[in-house]
């Protein structure tokens, strides 16, 4: 498809939330979470670090970081549900402060690649029954404000 990707509608966030859950992916739940309450681009999330959003175990309830492609700053702030699923990750990976919140699985890349976390994407779209032509990264970008 070209031209803008449909946002998700709340009930297509929960049905993707509820299958990441009962298949127990940390990783991908926090991810979905934190694209959907943040609005960031995709280059912006997979370069988060833990310390972006959290102050020791602590998950802030709005973080600020600066843009990659404007430099610019963008507040937002990170539901309960958000805190829960990050909070779970990072304990479960034993991150710490300086690190990526999403590192990549390969020793050559830091953290996950923009092209990975579309691909993660387009499976929970596929999931749920969707077209994963239809919905993509900006998607999860849109769909707040939709």
């Amino acid at each position: 498809m070209i031209g803008q990707k449909l946002p998700l509608s709340l009930k297509q966030i929960r049905s993707i939330r509820i299958r990441l859950k009962s298949a127990r992916q940390m990783r991908e739940l926090a991810l979905f979470n934190l694209a959907v309450d943040s609005n960031l681009s995709a280059c912006d999330i997979v370069q988060l670090r833990v310390r972006d959003i959290a102050r020791g175990r602590h998950i802030l309830s709005r973080a600020t970081i600066a843009q990659l492609a404007s430099q610019r700053a963008i507040q937002f702030e990170i539901s309960a549900e958000t805190r829960d699923s990050v909070a779970a990750w990072i304990a479960h990976e034993m991150l710490k402060s300086d690190q990526y919140l999403f590192p990549s699985r390969l020793s050559a890349s830091p953290h996950l690649s923009t092209r990975q976390y579309a691909r993660l994407v387009a499976s929970w779209v596929r999931s749920i029954g969707l077209d994963p032509g239809v919905y993509g990264t900006q998607s999860l970008r849109r769909t707040k404000a939709a």
